[in-house]
C-alpha cells in the first residue's frame, strides 16, 4: 500500500477534501451534536462547538502523517459540508483499510454516502494501492449496511456482542469486505 495521505477526490456532486478548522462549526451543526446520529455512532456527539474545533484541531496535525486519509464531505452545489469519511490506519501496514464515516441525518437517503464511499474506494485501491477494503455497521444502523452492499462489499458476517451502546445494551457489529481483485473485475464488467 501507498502512504500518500489525503488527496481532493470530485464525483458527481460532491467535494472530498480535507478538513479545514472552519468546517467545525457547520459539521457541529449538521451531525456532531445531533440526537439521531448519536444513536449510530460509537463517539459521544459534542456538547459544543468547541468540541468539534478541538477534534479539527487535531485532525489538521494528523494531515503530516501520510498514513492518514481522513476526507470532509462536501456538497459542490452549495458548498454545505455534510459528514466525514475516513480511514482508520489499525491495518494499512497490511494493505487493508477500515472506513468509518458519518452524515447528517437530513443528508440521509440521496445517495451521498453511497457516493462519497465509491469515490475513496476508487483512490484507495487505485492510486494508494490498498488489497482490502472493510466497514462495519451496528446492526441498529441497517442503512449503513446498504451503502455497504451498494458499492459491491460483500457480507462477511456478523461480530456477536461485539459494542456496548450508550445505554448499556451489547449490539452486534455487520462486517463488509471488499478486496481490489473483486473490485478490479467488477469496473471491468460495468
Amino acid at each position: 500500500m501507498k502512504y500518500i495521505g489525503t488527496k481532493t477526490i470530485e464525483t458527481k456532486r460532491l467535494i472530498l477534501r480535507k478538513v479545514k478548522l472552519e468546517d467545525a462549526y457547520q459539521a457541529y451543526e449538521n451531525w456532531c451534536h445531533s440526537n439521531i446520529v448519536d444513536r449510530y455512532v460509537l463517539w459521544k456527539k459534542h456538547e459544543s462547538v468547541n468540541e468539534t474545533l478541538s477534534l479539527y484541531t487535531s485532525w489538521l496535525e494528523e494531515y503530516k502523517n501520510p498514513k492518514t486519509f481522513r476526507w470532509i464531505v462536501e456538497l459542490k452545489n452549495n458548498k454545505d459540508v455534510i459528514g466525514t469519511i475516513d480511514v482508520s490506519k489499525k491495518y494499512l501496514d497490511y494493505g487493508t483499510c477500515s472506513i468509518g464515516y458519518c452524515y447528517g441525518e437530513k443528508y440521509w437517503n440521496q445517495g451521498y454516502a453511497t457516493e462519497a464511499l465509491l469515490g475513496v474506494m476508487k483512490y484507495l485501491f487505485l492510486e494508494a494501492e490498498a488489497d482490502t477494503i472493510y466497514a462495519e455497521h451496528l446492526h441498529l444502523n441497517p442503512a449503513s449496511g446498504k451503502v455497504m452492499q451498494k458499492v459491491g462489499m460483500k457480507y462477511e458476517g456478523t461480530l456477536r456482542s461485539r459494542i456496548i451502546d450508550k445505554q448499556g445494551f451489547r449490539n452486534d457489529l455487520i462486517s463488509y469486505s471488499i478486496t481490489r481483485d473483486e473490485y478490479l473485475n467488477k469496473m471491468i464488467n460495468n
